[in-house]
């Protein structure tokens, strides 16, 4: 299809001119209106005959208070005389008065303990086996199965020792087993004692006893 548009048409020829005639034409119809215009010097001022008055009224300020019933008002004293007193009263002299006996103190208690009882754990003087610890170890003996299965240690024993120094109770602790409990726990029960003192009189102490076990 041929094109329609001619390359040799220079679009920008008649530009300057254009805006030029179009630029005079604008400032002359501006020209025109300035002069055609009416004169506002001619013009009437409209004065309103009464003036509008306006009041301001000042408003005062509501509170509302909230719905709380107001605390009671407390009760007045009334002084009271000696003539309001009722007739049946009569007023002493401090010095008509007779002082009261309290009674006699009841007579103290005397407090008995039962020192039996008491069993100490650490006194000034622990009770020590007759002839030492020695005396303890010559009553053990080796068990068969201890000494096939090699079984060495220390056996511990709480002993309760009386102040005779005799031991009332004993019990295994900690133990290695193969009969080798028992065997300490006999040999603490057969051991004689010096027993505990606490200020210079036996008591009853409450002690742990190692006994120790080796193979020979």
């Amino acid at each position: 299809m041929p094109s329609l548009k001619n390359p040799k048409a220079d679009l920008r020829k008649l530009y300057h001119r254009t805006f030029e005639v179009s630029l005079i034409l604008s400032l002359a119809v501006i020209v025109v209106a300035f002069k055609f215009s009416p004169d506002a010097s001619k013009a009437d001022l409209i004065i309103p005959d009464k003036p509008d008055l306006i009041t301001v009224e000042d408003i005062i300020n509501t509170v509302q208070k909230p719905d709380i019933p107001l605390p009671p008002k407390a009760p007045q004293i009334i002084a009271a005389t000696v003539d309001d007193l009722a007739d049946d009263i009569i007023l002493t002299d401090i010095d008509d008065v007779k002082p009261i006996n309290l009674p006699d103190k009841p007579p103290a208690k005397h407090i008995v303990i039962d020192d039996e009882k008491i069993i100490f754990e650490v006194v000034e003087e622990m009770p020590a086996p007759v002839g030492g610890l020695k005396s303890i170890q010559e009553k053990v003996h080796y068990t068969e199965i201890a000494r096939r299965a090699g079984v060495e240690g220390t056996v511990f024993i709480l002993a309760k020792i009386n102040k005779n120094g005799d031991v009332v109770d004993a019990t295994v602790i900690k133990g290695l087993g193969a009969g080798l409990d028992e065997e300490a726990l006999n040999a603490i029960k057969l051991t004689k004692f010096v027993p505990g003192k606490q200020r210079g009189k036996p008591v009853n102490v409450k002690m742990t006893i190692p006994v120790k076990f080796v193979l020979k």
